[in-house]
């Protein structure tokens, strides 16, 4: 039981594969984001245009966004300047607390909101603490400090065997997968003559 705790409910290559038509498949209604290596490396102190237009992509779609970071409240308020969104620094991750404010803040059920992060001691059982799903992102750029590198090592186990959602072809959508062993897979497009494209 304990496991299942630290285990990804799905897993992606980068938050830009989480499109408004993946959330709306999986009835996500409200997003809340890890910031450093999910969003942007430690060294971005401010969002890039490509970051802005994702955001701004998910707001128009009608998503609910939020931070939830275990960094100082300097860096998350720098970082939220322009985008003007609710967030919770120093959140003290593995602790739901944070997550559970922006549930509130949401106003939406537990299963209409999905936490984002790339580490499993912090993001994944905060989420899951929390009572909501959880979607692991590929970090961008670890810390090679030996606390990161142990960190990493000890993740191993939980993300054994993951299938990882990669960036999709022009001809391919994400479907909800009846297979147990994952929660998605890709399927492809078929033209109007019903054969595959």
């Amino acid at each position: 039981m304990a496991f299942k705790f630290f285990r990804p409910d799905v897993a992606y290559n980068d938050i830009y594969l989480i499109t408004p038509h993946v959330l709306a498949e999986m009835g996500v209604k409200g997003i809340v984001f890890d910031i450093d290596n999910t969003i942007a490396p430690y060294e971005i102190i401010r969002p890039t245009d490509a970051m802005n237009n994702y955001f701004a992509t998910l707001k128009q779609a009608g998503i609910k966004l939020a931070f939830v970071s275990n960094n100082k409240g300097d860096r998350v308020t720098t970082f939220n300047e322009g985008l003007g969104l609710f967030y919770v620094c120093k959140a003290g991750k593995p602790s739901p607390k944070g997550v559970l404010k922006c549930i509130q803040h949401f106003g939406l059920k537990k299963e209409e909101v999905i936490a984002i992060g790339d580490q499993i001691f912090t993001d994944c059982l905060a989420a899951h603490r929390a009572g909501i799903r959880f979607a692991l992102v590929k970090p961008i750029k670890d810390k090679k400090t030996w606390f990161f590198r142990m960190k990493r090592f000890f993740e191993r186990p939980f993300v054994k065997n993951l299938k990882w959602i990669r960036r999709k072809k022009k001809n391919q959508e994400l479907h909800p997968a009846k297979e147990k062993k994952s929660r998605f897979r890709i399927r492809r497009k078929k033209k109007d003559n019903g054969k595959a494209i």
